[in-house]
């Protein structure tokens, strides 16, 4: 649900999502600009907001910091960045994918969190999903892109017509997506 809020006397845009799995409220600024809150449920809006406001000064940094970039994903390629991020990927997975099999009533070995250079996810035919931590930092449709397309796998372990049908239950855009995370300018500084 987007919401507005006023930080040093700026308007600034987020969106809330309200997670059943939640267990604390966090806060992301994703490459493109956009904010997302992510709370439990049960969390009052003015409770929320006293969060938003206490990391004020974050956010307007981070989304100023990637105005800069504007058009370009940018993306550390360290052993800190992966550490940072990994917990927050795995989380994201897990929570999406569980999201998006409402749609399919698949089911999967373990999910793993990788730091890769070239690969974005991967499935193996024992059912096991890796994602590259770096989908914790891409726009929310991107990571929602990626990972449907590797629960995807679980089922059709190719890029058939039967596999792309089977995205399109999910995301009925996928070829737009498809084409934004290939035409996007990764940056690793």
């Amino acid at each position: 649900m987007k919401k507005e809020i006023e930080l040093h006397q700026k308007r600034v845009e987020y969106t809330l999502k309200v997670s059943k799995r939640a267990r604390r409220m966090r806060l992301a600024i994703y490459g493109n600009g956009d904010f997302v809150v992510t709370t439990p449920q049960f969390v009052g809006l003015d409770t929320i907001e006293q969060f938003i406001v206490r990391k004020s000064q974050w956010v307007i940094d981070k989304i100023e910091y990637f105005k800069k970039f504007s058009g370009r994903i940018l993306l550390k390629n360290t052993k800190q960045e992966f550490a940072l991020h990994k917990e927050s990927a795995r989380v994201l997975a897990i929570e999406r994918m569980a999201h998006f099999n409402e749609v399919y009533q698949l089911s999967w070995g373990k999910v793993t969190i990788r730091n890769q250079k070239t690969r974005w996810g991967s499935c193996s035919k024992k059912g096991n999903i890796n994602f590259n931590y770096k989908i914790a930092l891409l726009p929310a449709h991107i990571s929602d892109y990626i990972i449907v397309h590797e629960l995807c796998h679980l089922k059709e372990f190719n890029h058939s017509r039967k596999f792309w049908s089977l995205v399109e239950q999910a995301i009925p855009n996928h070829r737009a997506l498809h084409s934004e995370l290939k035409k996007a300018r990764v940056g690793f500084f």
